[in-house]
């Protein structure tokens, strides 16, 4: 049985709607030649993350369609900016949520494709709701993704908080370094250049209940980062990786709410690189 996910959809149609979104979004949109969906993000200029989302095309519309599927608290203003950006693009942009539902399973089922982020994640899929047979999901994709250290950035994030190296779009397959302009490109290729991005999402382990949200995280005297979105045992934490990584270097404590907690680093994450080694 597919789960159906709490998402909101907007509908980009019209003969520039692929080159329209390529113009903006972290992602290349020359992808969904081969894929399905692809995992991508809006940045502002300064290359901070509005609203992270997948992006689906449709294959036998009459005119170019891409489906945005997104966060709802994060869909009212993603709308408004793309049509900020509209000028003259032969594009129209419509809510869509009423006509998609957004679904995932463990099991392959019609339609699905694997998580453009990580096939850890699973399968998902988008579809009309009156021709689909769904759940509710009730937390079991939630449990998965904090299980697996992958971040939500409408739950983990404020809007425009984060960059996108902190927001792991590199690692989650969300930036495409080799395209074309977009949005914030700018800043989001210094910082990889300059291997400056110092803070970034990272799982954490602990004994006992879950850490409330927003709780500091501190090494010694200094505050490195907040805990975010948890459950028993884990959580996912946005800190300064670095100061942390020097902490338990050093075989200092880390605590948040006066608990220690340690880092569990998937593989996948890009560590920063320490002032001090070469290169």
């Amino acid at each position: 049985m597919s789960l159906r996910l709490d998402r909101a959809f907007l509908r980009v149609s019209g003969p520039d709607a692929i080159a329209f979104l390529d113009n903006l979004v972290t992602q290349d949109l020359t992808k969904l030649d081969q894929k399905n969906v692809i995992y991508s993000a809006l940045l502002t200029p300064q290359g901070k993350v509005v609203a992270d989302m997948f992006l689906w095309v449709d294959r036998n519309p009459k005119e170019p369609t891409i489906h945005i599927e997104a966060d709802p608290s994060r869909a009212a203003e993603l709308m408004r900016r793309l049509n900020l950006y509209k000028l003259r693009a032969r594009v129209a942009i419509e809510d869509a949520t009423a006509n998609k539902v957004a679904l995932h399973s463990d099991q392959p089922f019609v339609g699905s494709v694997s998580d453009p982020r990580s096939s850890a994640l699973n399968r998902r899929a988008i579809a009309a709701p009156e021709l689909t047979v769904f759940e509710e999901d009730t937390g079991q994709f939630e449990t998965r993704r904090i299980a697996l250290g992958i971040p939500d950035l409408a739950r983990d994030a404020q809007p425009e908080e984060v960059f996108a190296g902190e927001a792991l779009l590199e690692e989650l397959n969300g930036v495409a370094f080799d395209k074309g302009c977009f949005v914030g490109q700018e800043n989001v290729s210094r910082m990889k250049r300059r291997a400056t991005t110092r803070k970034k999402f990272c799982p954490i382990v602990f004994e006992g209940d879950a850490i409330a949200y927003g709780t500091p995280i501190v090494s010694g005297d200094a505050e490195i980062g907040s805990v975010r979105t948890g459950a028993t045992g884990r959580a996912i934490a946005l800190l300064r990786l670095d100061r942390a990584i020097d902490a338990v270097a050093a075989g200092k404590p880390i605590t948040a709410g006066g608990r220690e907690i340690r880092l569990d680093p998937p593989s996948w994450l890009i560590l920063p690189q320490r002032e001090d080694a070469p290169g």
